[in-house]
């Protein structure tokens, strides 16, 4: 599979809306597995089409990449368990959590984000069949950071007025410098 060049702040395409998915198709199909591709590669969880240039709404997501390893601590290697989430909407939730979160789009910047607990999504598969699942904890918080990431929002804009527009100008000054 190809690898895709993950966007990075400030870049537009991270601000734009994704288009709701209609055709299920190999090329619907290959995007997802090189998303998957992208985000093992990346050190990530979870990708959102947009973060890879594609105003489709797309986002793939594998709880188990997350690293663990420990140099002190060898552990068993983890089967992946990668999901593929199209046309995603969020029907319910409740409870809140607060988690460090991080982005493969906003370089070198983790912060504390107030998140729904649990969500009730429904999505369609890459091969276009429908289907309604809750997910809770990390699941539900890397499923609503993605979901955020298809309406051209980043986990930075979940922060305060003051804390963002300081954050925002940090990581403009260090894309710029790159």
């Amino acid at each position: 599979m190809a690898l895709l060049q993950v966007f990075k702040f400030p870049h537009p395409v991270l601000k734009q809306h994704a288009k709701t998915v209609t055709r299920f198709d190999d090329e619907l199909r290959r995007l997802a597995d090189n998303m998957l591709d992208t985000m093992y590669e990346e050190g990530g969880i979870g990708l959102a089409a947009n973060q890879v240039g594609q105003l489709k709404q797309v986002v793939v997501m594998d709880l188990r990449a997350e690293d663990e390893d420990d140099a002190e601590k060898p552990r068993p290697a983890r089967n992946k368990e990668p999901r593929v989430f199209v046309n995603p909407k969020m029907l319910e939730s409740r409870g809140e959590i607060v988690t460090e979160e991080g982005c493969l789009s906003v370089i070198d910047f983790t912060a504390e984000v107030k998140r729904k607990q649990w969500i009730r999504v429904a999505y369609q598969t890459a091969e276009g069949k429908e289907r309604e699942e809750a997910f809770e904890d990390l699941a539900a918080v890397c499923l609503q950071h993605e979901m955020d990431h298809l309406q051209g929002r980043l986990f930075i804009d979940h922060l305060s007025p003051l804390k963002r527009g300081m954050i925002k100008k940090r990581l403009s000054k260090i894309a710029k410098s790159a």
